[in-house]
């Protein structure tokens, strides 16, 4: 054998090597969605198809391992999912109360007829740091504060600089408005744009709810964007209470016809928005819409603008919400600040329209609902104050 060849063979086979020997890991995550009084979901991924679990201890004084601690697996339909992707639902749990977590996956090298065949464990520290800790929503909760942010489209220094303005241990919750990407093309390019940001931020602690914008729409990995994103309802609309505020959360969908050229033929928004409205007459009517003091609907798009989805969110949604007394839409899209107050003949509550370079941030108790829209800097720029609907 020649030098050349010799060397260019040993070369090949190191590359090989190493990429045999690539340690198992959790790539991204975890971070917290859907979690409500008596449960939450938990998210994360890993380079290599694997099964998952999550540990759950109280946050108690002991140690996370003074005695084996409950698993609770990833699962469907009565069997472990072998994946990347990992969503473990924990249900049952008490309302109000901090647990500590601690998420594990071991890679499955082979599946071959009922032959299993596993590899390595990788999980999150609990040894030179404290385990992750979440807490479950209470209902007699009567203080509440939360952030929404929207429109960021990849910028992670905005994103950090308008969060860096939070006091964390004080807010329960962030909401995402919407068009936190330009695109979706692929799971890396999520994390990248923005989720694994918001992980080292708070997400693995703090939940995070997300209204869907018309550019998560876009791109081939759009249609996977739900599984990143699990909701209580199964949908990406919802309705939930927090506090003393209850939250309904619309999908706009994409803001030009379904025929457009620049979708390719592959969007069915029209009617998803009719399926939609048809949930929204339903939800409208739940106890914990109607009881509650304040009534805030979150949704990227607002009803106005002139385009195509603008003009479906007018018709097909703001009719049943002027009905049942919403009190205030938060939207973003538009990127720039508009306060559009309650109009006869459109919309009965008022429109507050973030911009993509400032914050919401929000407190309500049982005299007001004090939204303050905040820049980069901390400074407060505007802000609207609501009372409890009677």
């Amino acid at each position: 054998m020649n030098k050349p060849i010799f060397f260019l063979l040993c070369a090949f086979l190191s590359v090989a090597t190493g990429i045999a020997q690539t340690k198992f890991s959790i790539t991204h995550g975890p971070y917290l969605q859907a979690l409500h009084e008596t449960g939450v979901t938990i998210v994360w991924t890993t380079d290599k198809d694997a099964i998952g679990w999550v540990e759950l201890a109280p946050d108690d004084s002991s140690h996370f391992y003074l005695k084996e601690r409950p698993k609770y697996f990833a699962s469907s339909h009565g069997f472990k999912d072998v994946s990347k992707l990992h969503k473990v639902t924990l249900r049952g749990l008490q309302p109000g109360v901090r647990y500590r977590y601690r998420i594990y996956a071991q890679e499955v090298t082979s599946h071959e007829g009922t032959d299993v065949n596993y590899g390595e464990v990788a999980a999150t520290q609990v040894y030179r740091r404290a385990p992750l800790a979440f807490t479950t929503s209470r209902p007699d909760q009567t203080e509440l504060s939360f952030a929404v942010i929207n429109d960021i489209h990849g910028r992670n220094e905005v994103m950090k600089n308008l969060l860096s303005q939070l006091d964390w241990p004080q807010t329960d919750f962030v909401f995402f408005n919407g068009d936190m990407a330009n695109n979706l093309v692929s799971e890396e390019q999520l994390f990248a744009h923005y989720m694994d940001t918001a992980t080292a931020l708070f997400a693995s602690e703090i939940p995070m709810y997300y209204a869907r914008g018309n550019h998560e729409t876009r791109g081939n990995f759009a249609s996977a964007f739900p599984d990143y994103f699990p909701t209580t309802s199964g949908h990406l609309y919802y309705l939930f209470r927090r506090g003393p505020v209850c939250f309904v959360v619309l999908d706009c969908g994409e803001d030009k016809p379904d025929s457009d050229m620049e979708y390719s033929g592959i969007v069915n928004m029209d009617a998803y928005r009719t399926q939609q409205a048809e949930w929204l007459k339903e939800a409208l009517e739940r106890p914990e819409y109607r009881e509650a003091p304040y009534k805030v609907v979150i949704c990227h798009m607002p009803p106005f603008g002139g385009w195509h989805g603008e003009q479906e969110i007018a018709e097909k949604f703001v009719p049943l919400l002027n009905a049942a007394g919403a009190q205030i839409m938060l939207s973003g899209h538009l990127h720039r600040h508009i306060k559009r107050e309650a109009q006869p003949g459109a919309h009965q509550f008022p429109i507050l329209v973030n911009s993509n370079n400032n914050m919401l941030r929000a407190t309500a108790n049982g005299q007001q609902l004090r939204i303050d829209v905040v820049d980069q800097s901390g400074k407060t720029v505007d802000s609207i104050t609501l009372k409890p609907s009677r």
